[in-house]
């Protein structure tokens, strides 16, 4: 295992000039790997195998995803109509690796849009490069800040001293760097509040497991990880004091897709009493779609449930069901928690949109 210390917020996504710098989160917490994905296939490839993970972090990935592909048609002498075709291709095979999160869709429509305004304006290829490096970077700095102002929002919600129960991982691993329900818990930790953190192990890739644990230990925060179905004794015996989890997509009515078995969580602790708060960024918000009835849910490959790591536990021939994700709905979240502060119901989250 790793013992590797990170700096914090964690260097999740990066632009090194030649290839966009990700985390290898599939290979923790056994070891600390970095992977240069030199092309789109590449990055396309480290999103869908969970590579880079969190709905925020794979907005990231994918705006700097958009540099890399000028970059590359820049090395290729492609004149500016090309390049400008490319960036279209490119944006739109990023888009299709994952149909849930709305960030990436989000932040490959503003890395784009500077690219056409710089475009429309005349702009050279180097200045259009710049425009396009710049808005990445603008996008991962404010996901950065993003993450301290929902932390500092949502720490209030927290005891002096007390337990958090989560699910799957939405730290620094699954933003730019600092997290969303984590960085509740980081901003709780700066104030002086001490938390303990119960990690759900998150079936069928464990990110509760390798990642939530890694980067909580990595940073002191004491934390105990738990089978899933573990979670209603925990909140039947008292020990949690709030259910925080992160978002992958927040309809206008506030029903919240997360990772699969963030809506059980949701019931239990309505029935012992335990507020449920889902923390996740102003840009999770997708105005377009009314109700979670409507948020298409990824269905991933049969063989994560099969096994893991290439060991198989279940029979040859048996079927297997694999959503990513569920929808929570509104009427059993307490409040939503994001860098706006923090919204209880009945929902009204135009307000809490990002202006851009």
């Amino acid at each position: 295992m790793t013992n590797d210390r990170l700096p914090f917020p964690f260097p999740v996504a990066a632009w090194t000039g030649a290839s966009v710098r990700l985390i290898d989160q599939t290979r923790l917490p056994v070891e600390l790997v970095f992977r240069d994905c030199r092309t789109i296939d590449e990055l396309g490839e480290a999103i869908r195998v969970l590579a880079v993970r969190g709905a925020p972090a794979i907005g990231v990935a994918a705006a700097y995803g958009l540099v890399l592909s000028w970059h590359l048609g820049v090395a290729a002498g492609e004149d500016l109509p090309a390049l400008g075709r490319g960036l279209d291709r490119d944006r739109e095979a990023l888009a299709a690796t994952r149909p849930t999160a709305v960030n990436l869709f989000w932040a490959l429509r503003r890395v784009h849009d500077a690219a056409v305004a710089a475009l429309a304006s005349g702009a050279d290829t180097a200045t259009v490069g710049e425009t396009l490096l710049r808005e990445a970077r603008t996008i991962h700095d404010e996901d950065i800040a993003m993450g301290r102002a929902l932390g500092r929002a949502g720490e209030a919600l927290l005891p002096d001293e007390g337990a958090v129960l989560t699910h799957c991982n939405a730290g620094g691993l699954a933003t730019a760097g600092y997290g969303t329900a984590l960085g509740v818990v980081y901003a709780a930790t700066e104030a002086g509040k001490r938390i303990h953190v119960y990690a759900d192990e998150t079936r069928p890739l464990l990110q509760g497991a390798r990642l939530t644990a890694w980067e909580l230990q990595n940073q002191g925060i004491p934390v105990t990880v738990l089978p899933d179905v573990a979670a209603a004794t925990l909140l039947r015996q008292g020990r949690v004091d709030a259910v925080i989890t992160g978002a992958d997509r927040i309809a206008a009515n506030g029903d919240a897709a997360n990772k699969i078995g963030t809506y059980p969580l949701a019931v239990l602790a309505r029935r012992h009493g335990v507020p449920f708060y889902v923390a996740a960024p102003s840009s999770t918000i997708d105005p377009d779609t009314a109700t979670g009835d409507e948020i298409e849910i990824e269905q991933r490959h049969p063989d994560e449930i099969h096994g893991h790591r290439g060991e198989r536990f279940t029979p040859e021939g048996v079927a297997a069901f694999n959503p990513a994700f569920d929808v929570t709905p509104a009427e059993l979240i307490t409040a939503i928690i994001t860098e706006s502060g923090v919204v209880k119901p009945p929902y009204d989250l135009d307000t809490l949109l990002p202006k851009c």
